[in-house]
């Protein structure tokens, strides 16, 4: 994986003249050497745009992926003009990483809107360098200020491709209307497992016309063909706007590999390595950290959960619920020993939560915990059983240390939906109440609503998915595509979750109060 290097803040001209090879020198104040070449074909050029993630108060990662070896060269401004850079970093972009190359830039200051100008240089020959591309993000702040963000999940699923014809993955335009501050994609950000067809039959008679390649023609077994299912969706105009603007943090769940796959007994041809693992998790798991904007976590590689701070008011907690559960179903009469999380995964979760002082605490989860699924958490109603074990441990922890204002956030089910849990409801009392919200595909086939267990209290305040009538699988251009978003007041810090649709259309909206002398989470009202 390419390692970030630090940017350098306030250099001189001296300074940058003296840089390692490494980082390109400066023609002058506010640009990059800039030479004159008489091919574009000399040059080396950004092939699947750029992208940046994991911001916080002072950094940010970069992300972007060249047409062949190169040197990725990376200045920040905060200003849009680029008068004044406050920091230049690089990083290789090589074979070895199919060409992908990012870096953390750090040092910048808080609150503030960052723009970044990222170009690709002549690995073998310095200040040759193909035409640069601006992106932006906003770094979190250290005071009490507005935040709103965006979240969803699942990406060209069911055989829904790119159809340039219907305008393309539309729901990463509609969110970046919206303005937000970052996004988390909640997982399947690929279907690996999910080949992409010329052609597609609609039920009104119509025809789905997919952008087709090579390596989204066939369900994904090597290093090759999970690379390629990125690269896919990275020639989706919407998703490139989208990822220059936006940053985002990333999680990920089944479809990044295969569908319902656990770290231990998934498998293809190929097997397992000498240490037990899956060759093809392994795979699609490089694959999957190339292309992404995530950081490098020095405590363990390759690790996804994480917390990412975003001021005083919020903190993420970004959890993973794919790589350290059990490897059975999901199933009441099996009594062998189950999890979802993981023992090291959950000591850390309990541990940061009670270490954050955030006003309001969320959980970005890649499945909901009610929805009764073989392949979740929820095994129907009762007492908690096997994987609920965990979500009930978390529960009765967060209640006796005083966590409060915590929501969850998740996508998975393809319909969008807000859940309350309340113990007065449940079968397992010893928590506090908390929302549930459930919102994607942000590109996929939809389905209809699932069914809740009554383990947790949960009820349904909305849902909203396909109808008997429309059948599943539902395609993406009968407009039931959804995302969430949430908007946090720096004055009252009010949370207001709202769910909405492709179209931006407002289907549901919650505000919720934290305040010292309510109920953690108390409803103050709804809209409709």
């Amino acid at each position: 994986m390419p390692i970030g290097i630090r940017a350098k803040q306030g250099l001189t001209r001296r300074q940058l003249l003296v840089r390692s090879a490494s980082t390109v020198a400066l023609a002058g104040l506010g640009g990059l050497a800039r030479p004159y070449l008489s091919r574009a074909a000399d040059r080396p050029y950004i092939a699947s745009g750029i992208a940046s993630g994991d911001v916080s108060t002072d950094s940010a990662v970069i992300w972007a992926r060249a047409d062949r070896a190169a040197r990725m060269q990376v200045e920040c401004s905060a200003t849009e003009s680029f008068k004044t850079i406050i920091g230049v970093a690089s990083s290789d972009a090589l074979p070895d990483h199919d060409f992908t190359s990012k870096l953390l830039l750090e040092g910048l200051p808080p609150g503030q809107d960052i723009f970044y100008r990222v170009r690709f240089e002549d690995i073998g020959a310095a200040g040759i360098s193909g035409a640069a591309q601006v992106g932006h993000f906003r770094t979190a702040p250290v005071e009490r200020r507005s935040i709103s963000f965006v979240w969803s999940g699942d990406s060209a699923g069911q055989g829904w491709g790119i159809d340039p014809g219907r305008g393309g993955m539309r729901t990463y335009r509609t969110m970046l209307e919206n303005r937000p501050d970052f996004f988390i994609h909640s997982g399947d950000h690929i279907y690996a497992d999910c080949p992409i067809e010329a052609e597609l039959k609609l039920p009104d008679g119509d025809v789905w016309r997919n952008i087709v390649t090579e390596e989204k023609s066939v369900v994904a077994h090597s290093l090759a063909e999970f690379r390629g299912n990125y690269k896919y969706n990275l020639l989706d105009e919407n998703l490139r706007a989208f990822n220059a603007q936006v940053p985002m943090f990333a999680q990920w769940d089944d479809h990044e590999v295969t569908n319902d796959w656990s770290p231990i007994g998934t498998a293809d041809e190929t097997g397992y390595a000498e240490d037990g693992s899956s060759r093809l998790v392994g795979r699609a798991a490089r694959a999957f950290h190339e292309f992404m904007p995530i950081r490098n976590l020095p405590a363990q590689a390759g690790r996804i959960y994480r917390r990412v701070g975003y001021g005083p008011l919020l903190d993420v907690f970004l959890i993973d619920m794919r790589s350290y559960r059990d490897s059975t179903w999901n199933n009441r009469d099996d009594r062998s020993d189950a999890c979802i999380l993981g023992p090291a995964q959950l000591a850390w979760l309990k541990r940061e939560l009670a270490a954050s002082d955030a006003t309001w605490k969320v959980i970005a989860a890649d499945m909901p915990i009610g929805l009764i699924s073989e392949d979740a958490i929820a095994l129907g109603d009762g007492p908690p059983e096997r994987r609920e074990c965990e979500i009930a441990d978390l529960l009765s922890f967060m209640k006796r240390a005083g966590i409060r204002n915590t929501v969850w956030l998740t996508a998975d089910m393809h319909y969008t939906a807000a859940h309350r849990y309340d113990p007065n409801r449940a079968v397992f009392q010893d928590f506090e109440p908390f929302w549930e919200f459930v919102s994607g595909p942000l590109h996929a086939g939809t389905w209809a609503p699932g069914q809740l267990d009554n383990t947790f209290g949960p009820a349904v305040a909305f849902q909203k998915g396909c109808s008997p009538e429309q059948g599943e699988n539902l395609a993406p251009c009968f407009g039931l595509q959804f995302f969430g978003r949430v908007d946090v007041d720096g004055q009252s810090e009010v949370m207001t979750v709202t769910l909405k649709d492709v179209d931006n259309r407002d289907l549901w909206s919650v505000d919720i109060v934290p305040r010292p002398d309510a109920r953690p989470g108390e409803l103050l009202a709804q809209h409709i």
